[in-house]
C-alpha cells in the first residue's frame, strides 16, 4: 500500500504547482499573492473532484472477499487516506512553497484567454493535429479506426493466450519439494531406493544445494505439507524430497523455471520404479489441495469411483497436464489375523489379548521411559520386530500367548492375506473423490487447462448414463445426479475476479456519478471516463511483451489506474469549460485546454509510473506495476486527442445554437 500510494501522492501537488508556474509567466499586472491564490482557485474544485473520483476507484477495492479480501484491503485504505492528506497538503502547503521558491518571469506564455508566445514544438504540432480533428471528419473517423483497432489487437491479446490470466503467478522461492508415489504393497527399501535415485539425478543440477529425503514418514509440517496433507503420507510407499536452491542471487533462473526444466528427467527416474512423481512448489498465495482439482460427486461410491477413473485418464491424456493423482487407495495388502476364541479360550487367554500381543510386536508398545542427562524431556523407550521380520509373518506364528509356557499364535489364528478396505473422503458432510494434477504447459494456468478439460470431461459416460454436472464454485446440489465441482486455484481465480468485476463495476458508477454531479450533464461524464477502457491499450501489450501473468494484482491496478486516468479527464474537461466561460469559442477551447493541460497529465503519469517502478521486479506484485505504468502511457497519450475530440462533437450542436 506505501509503495502504490508513492505514484498518486504527488498528483494533486502537480497540478496545483504546474498551474501556479503557467500564471507566474503570464503577461499582466497581477502580484504573486494574487497569481497563486487564482491558479489555486483554478484548478482547485476539479483537483477536489479529481481526488474523490480517485478514491471512489480504489475504496470499493477494500469490500472484496474471499482468499484475497484480507491481503487487499490495506491498499485501498491506505491510498485512500493518503489522498486525503496528499489534498490538504496541495491547498495549503503547495502554494505556500510555490509563493518562496518559484520566481515570476513575465512574458513567457499568455494570459487567461491568450496562446503562448513561445511555445513547445511538441505544443504546437499538437494544436496543428487538433485542429485538423475537429474540422476534417474523414481524419477524424481514420483516428478513431486507428484507436479502435488497437484496443481490439489489445483485447485480442487474451482471446489468442498471448496474455494468459493467473490468480497470482509464481514466486521465485529458494525450495521445493518432490512426492513419490509407489504401488500399495511397496517395501519402505524399494521406495527409498527409488528417493535415492531422483536425489542422485537432482544433485547434478547446478542450482540445487541439498536435498532431504523422507522415506515412509511425513517430512517436518511447512506451510505447503499443512495445506496439502503431507503429514499423513507415513506409509512405506510414500517418499518426500526437499530440495534446497542456492541464493536466488546466484542463480540466473527463477524456482519455477527450475522446477519446470528438471521434471521430465526426474519422471524418466521414477518410471523405472513405477512410482508417480509430483514437483510440487511452495504456493505464492492460494493454499489449496492442488492447482487442479476434480471433485467427483454422485449418488453411489462405486460409480464416484469409476468416474473419477475416467476423469483421471483425461487428466494424464491432456498436453499440459502433469503431476496427476487419484485420491483414492486401491489394492492395498494387509494380512488379517482370525483368531479362534475357542483355542484361545482354551490356552487361558482371551481374543483381545492375542490381538493386542500381536499388534505390539509389529506396530510396537510403549515398555518404559528413559531418563536421558542430554535430553530436554524424558524418552519414551518402544518395542517391536526388525524390519525384516515385520515384513514376514512367520515370526509372528512361533509367539507365544497364554499361561504357563504358552500356545503358538499359529495354533490360536490363522493368517490371510486380504486388501484393505478402500479410503472415503468426505468434504462438508458430502462423498467425494478427487482427481488432482498441475499444469506445465504453455498456458501454465488453470483458466485454460480447465477450459480445455471440460469439453473433454463432458463426454465420459456416467454410471446411470446421465449427462455430468459441472459447477465451479459449490458443488453440485441434485444428489441423485452425478457431478463434478472444479477446486483448486480455478476456484479461487474465479472469486478474486468476480469479486474485482464487481469492485469495478461499482467503481464506474461511482465515478459517473459524481462527474454528472459536478458537469450536470448526462454524456460529459461517458468523455471523462473514455481513458478507463484506452488503458487497456497499454496495459495488455505491456503483458505481453514482459511475459508476465495478468493476475488479481493486475486487476488492481487496471482498476486503480481507472481513477487515476479519469482525475487527468476531469481536469481537461473542466479546463474547457473554464476556458469557455472566459470567452474562448468550443473550438479554440477544446484546443486550448488540450496543449495547456498535457504537462500536468505527463507529470502524474511519470509520477504513477516511477512510483510503480519499484515493484517492476517483484514477482508478485510484478503485474500491479505493468498495469500502472502501461496503462497511464497509453490512457495519457490516447485520451489527450480523444477526450477533446469527443468533448467538441457532444457540445458542437449546443455551441453553433448558442
Amino acid at each position: 500500500a506505501l509503495i502504490f500510494s508513492i505514484g498518486i501522492l504527488v498528483d494533486d501537488a502537480i497540478v496545483v504547482v504546474e498551474n501556479i508556474a503557467r500564471h507566474f509567466r503570464m503577461k499582466d499586472d497581477r502580484d504573486v499573492d494574487e497569481r497563486a491564490v487564482d491558479a489555486v482557485d483554478e484548478v482547485g474544485n476539479p483537483t477536489v473532484l479529481a481526488t474523490v473520483a480517485v478514491i471512489a476507484a480504489i475504496l470499493p477495492l477494500a469490500y472484496v472477499g474471499g482468499l484475497m479480501g484480507p491481503y487487499m484491503k490495506p491498499i485501498p485504505v491506505g491510498a485512500s487516506m493518503a489522498m486525503l492528506f496528499s489534498l490538504a497538503v496541495a491547498f495549503v502547503i503547495t502554494p505556500w512553497a510555490a509563493r518562496r521558491l518559484l520566481r515570476v518571469r513575465k512574458g513567457e506564455a499568455g494570459g487567461h484567454g491568450g496562446a503562448p508566445e513561445n511555445e513547445a514544438a511538441l505544443d504546437r504540432r499538437y494544436r496543428v493535429w487538433m485542429n485538423r480533428l475537429l474540422t476534417d471528419g474523414r481524419f477524424r473517423l481514420r483516428f478513431f479506426a486507428v484507436v479502435a483497432a488497437l484496443w481490439f489487437g489489445a483485447v485480442s491479446l487474451v482471446a489468442f493466450r498471448v496474455v494468459t490470466v493467473k490468480m497470482l503467478p509464481f514466486d521465485n522461492k529458494s525450495e521445493f519439494e518432490v512426492m513419490l508415489d509407489l504401488p500399495p504393497g511397496t517395501p519402505l527399501e524399494r521406495t527409498l531406493a527409488a528417493a535415492q535415485a531422483v536425489a542422485d539425478r537432482l544433485e547434478h543440477v547446478p542450482e540445487v544445494s541439498a536435498v532431504q529425503i523422507y522415506a515412509g514418514l511425513g517430512a517436518p509440517v511447512t506451510f505447503n505439507g499443512l495445506v496439502r496433507h503431507y503429514d499423513f503420507r507415513t506409509e512405506p510407499r510414500f517418499a518426500e524430497i526437499q530440495v534446497q536452491l542456492v541464493h536466488a542471487g546466484e542463480r540466473r533462473e527463477q524456482s519455477h523455471p527450475i522446477a519446470r526444466r528438471i521434471r521430465p528427467s526426474l519422471e524418466e527416474v521414477a518410471a523405472r520404479f513405477g512410482a508417480r512423481l509430483k514437483v510440487v512448489e511452495v504456493p505464492p498465495g492460494p493454499p489449496v489441495l492442488s492447482t487442479l482439482v476434480a471433485e467427483i460427486y454422485g449418488p453411489e461410491l462405486e460409480g464416484q469411483r469409476q468416474l473419477a477413473r475416467q476423469v483421471w485418464k483425461v487428466f494424464r491424456e491432456s498436453p499440459g497436464v502433469v503431476d496427476t493423482d487419484l485420491l483414492l487407495t486401491e489394492g492395498q495388502p494387509v494380512n488379517r489375523l482370525r483368531i479362534d476364541r475357542d483355542r484361545a479360550a482354551l490356552a487361558g487367554t482371551t481374543s483381545q489379548a492375542v490381538a493386542d500381543a500381536a499388534a505390539a510386536l509389529v506396530g510396537g508398545a510403549s515398555v518404559a521411559v528413559l531418563d536421558a542427562p542430554t535430553q530436554a524431556d524424558p524418552v519414551l523407550v518402544r518395542a517391536r520386530l526388525a524390519q525384516a521380520d515385520r515384513t514376514d509373518a512367520s515370526p509372528l506364528a512361533a509367539l507365544r500367548v497364554g499361561s504357563g509356557a504358552g500356545t503358538p499364535l499359529s495354533e490360536l489364528a490363522t493368517a490371510t492375506a486380504d486388501t484393505a478396505s478402500l479410503e472415503i473422503h468426505h468434504k462438508n458432510l458430502r462423498r467425494v473423490v478427487y482427481v488432482l494434477g498441475d499444469v506445465a504447459g504453455r498456458a501454465e494456468s488453470p483458466v485454460y487447462a480447465i477450459a480445455d478439460l471440460r469439453p473433454r470431461v463432458q463426454e465420459l459416460a456416467t454410471p446411470n448414463g446421465k449427462p455430468l454436472h459441472q459447477t465451479s464454485t459449490v458443488a453440485p446440489d441434485d444428489p441423485s445426479r452425478y457431478g463434478l465441482k472444479w477446486d483448486g486455484e480455478w476456484h479461487i481465480t474465479l472469486e478474486v475476479f468476480r469479486d474485482m468485476g464487481a469492485a469495478f463495476g461499482v467503481v464506474l458508477i461511482l465515478i459517473y456519478v459524481l462527474t454528472v454531479g459536478w458537469f450536470r450533464s448526462f454524456t460529459t461524464p461517458f468523455v471523462i471516463m473514455l481513458p478507463i477502457p484506452l488503458s487497456l491499450v497499454g496495459i495488455l501489450p505491456a503483458h505481453a511483451l514482459t511475459g508476465a501473468f495478468f493476475t488479481a494484482t493486475s486487476m488492481i491496478g487496471f482498476i486503480a489506474g481507472a481513477g487515476i486516468t479519469v482525475r487527468n479527464s476531469i481536469i481537461l474537461v473542466d479546463f474547457i469549460e473554464l476556458r469557455r466561460a472566459q470567452g474562448l469559442g468550443l473550438k479554440e477551447a477544446v484546443v486550448d485546454a488540450g496543449a495547456v493541460r498535457f504537462r500536468p497529465m505527463v507529470l502524474t503519469a511519470a509520477a504513477v509510473a516511477v512510483g510503480a517502478s519499484v515493484i517492476l521486479f517483484d514477482p508478485i506484485f510484478q503485474g500491479l506495476a505493468i498495469a500502472l505504468i502501461g496503462g497511464e502511457v497509453a490512457a495519457t497519450v490516447l485520451s489527450r486527442m480523444a477526450v477533446p475530440v469527443l468533448y467538441y462533437l457532444l457540445n458542437r450542436r449546443s455551441a453553433d445554437t448558442a
